[in-house]
C-alpha cells in the first residue's frame, strides 16, 4: 500500500481536532505540509502537529510534487477557486462542507474534476461515522419495519453578537448563507445517505429575530425513495437547544441526533425503548479520511463524493432559494 501524502489549504479551527490529525493518524497517510495566509498561525499549527513545513501561498501546496492529495479547509466562499486550481493541477481533492456556495458552483467543481480525471470528495464525514453506519444498518435490517416518515427538529438559542463588531462570516451574506446553510447540510446529506436522493423539495426561509441578515428559521418538506415523506424545521432563535431526527416505521421508531455526538441511538419497538450507544472517534473525520486513503490505494470507495455533495447543495438551494452572492440579496423559495 502506498503512503498518501497530504497538503492542507487553510489550517484553522476545523483542522485542530475534527480533521487535521486524521491525515497523519490514518493508515498509509502522511500530512506533508499546511498552508494559511497568516504565517505565524501556519507555523504554530505545523509545530504543534508535527508537520514538516508550512506555507502562506496555496500554490506551494497545489503544485508541490511531494503532495499527492489536497484538503481544502477554508471558508466556503473560497472553495470553488481553490478546487478549480487543484483540478487544473491534477490533484485529488477533499473539500470541507458545504461543498461550495450553491449548486451552480458545485456543478462547476464536479465538471472540472471529471475533465481532469481526478476524484473529488466532500467532508460530509457522518457518512463514515460508526454511529450513522449503525443507523443505516438498523433501517436496512427492518428494525422499525417499513419507514414511513422522517422528521428533523433543531432548536438553537440566538447567538450573542457584540455591538459594533463585524458579523461572523457564517451569517454575513458576503461570505456565508447562515447557520442553516453551514449546519443543516449535514442533516440533509445524512438523510440522502440513509434513504437515497431527496426529491419534491419545498422550503421556506425567513429571518424573524433580525439579529443578522441570513435566515434564522427554516422549514422544509421532501420525498424519499419508496414513498417515504420527510419534514424539517430549524430554528436558530429559540429558547433552548435540541437536535433530533425521528424515523417512524410500520413497526417502530428510530431517533438520532445529527450534531450531539454523544447522544445514543434510540430504538422503540413493541412499546420498549432501547438506547444504543455508539461512541464517535476522537477525530470525527478520520473514518472518512481513511476511506479516501483506501480508495486512492484501490481499496473500496469513499461514501461522500462530489456527486453526493452536489445533490445536497441542490436540496439546500431548493429550500433557501438562490445564493445571495448571485442575486445581490436574500431570496426565499
Amino acid at each position: 500500500m502506498a503512503t498518501i501524502r497530504w497538503g492542507i489549504i487553510g489550517c484553522g479551527d476545523v483542522t485542530e481536532v475534527k480533521s487535521g490529525p486524521a491525515f497523519y493518524k490514518a493508515r498509509d497517510s502522511q500530512l506533508v505540509a499546511v498552508m494559511r495566509r497568516d504565517a505565524a498561525k501556519a507555523a504554530d499549527f505545523a509545530r504543534r502537529h508535527g508537520v514538516a513545513r508550512w506555507h502562506t501561498d496555496a500554490d506551494d501546496i497545489i503544485k508541490a510534487r511531494d503532495i499527492d492529495a489536497v484538503y481544502i479547509a477554508t471558508r466556503t466562499d473560497t472553495h470553488l477557486e481553490y478546487a478549480l486550481r487543484c483540478a487544473a493541477a491534477g490533484k485529488p481533492t477533499y473539500v470541507e462542507k458545504p461543498m461550495a456556495m450553491d449548486a451552480t458552483e458545485c456543478s462547476l467543481m464536479r465538471s472540472a474534476f471529471a475533465a481532469a480525471g481526478v476524484p473529488l470528495w466532500v467532508a460530509y464525514y457522518r457518512r463514515a461515522l460508526p454511529r450513522f453506519v449503525r443507523v443505516k444498518e438498523l433501517l436496512e435490517s427492518g428494525a422499525i419495519g417499513t419507514p414511513r416518515v422522517v422528521r428533523t427538529t433543531l432548536r438553537a438559542p440566538l447567538p450573542a453578537l457584540p455591538a459594533g463588531e463585524p458579523l461572523p462570516w457564517r451569517v454575513d451574506p458576503a461570505y456565508g448563507r447562515g447557520h442553516f446553510f453551514e449546519g443543516a447540510c449535514h442533516a440533509l446529506d445524512l438523510i440522502d445517505f440513509l434513504f437515497g436522493e431527496l426529491s419534491d423539495v419545498h422550503g421556506t426561509a425567513v429571518n424573524q429575530a433580525g439579529a443578522y441578515p441570513t435566515p434564522d428559521l427554516v422549514t422544509a418538506t421532501y420525498r424519499l425513495p419508496g414513498g417515504v415523506l420527510g419534514t424539517g424545521q430549524w430554528c436558530y432563535a429559540a429558547d433552548s437547544a435540541a437536535d433530533v431526527t425521528e424515523v417512524t416505521g410500520s413497526t417502530g421508531r428510530l431517533r438520532y441526533s445529527t450534531s450531539k455526538m454523544d447522544e445514543p441511538i434510540t430504538l422503540v419497538t413493541g412499546g420498549q425503548e432501547q438506547r444504543i450507544p455508539v461512541p464517535d472517534p476522537q477525530h470525527v473525520q478520520q473514518p472518512l479520511v481513511q476511506s479516501i486513503v483506501d480508495e486512492l490505494n484501490g481499496q473500496g470507495r469513499c461514501p461522500s463524493t462530489g456527486e453526493t455533495a452536489f445533490r445536497t447543495a441542490q436540496v439546500t438551494d431548493w429550500i433557501l432559494g438562490p445564493s445571495p452572492a448571485r442575486t445581490g440579496g436574500q431570496s426565499n423559495h
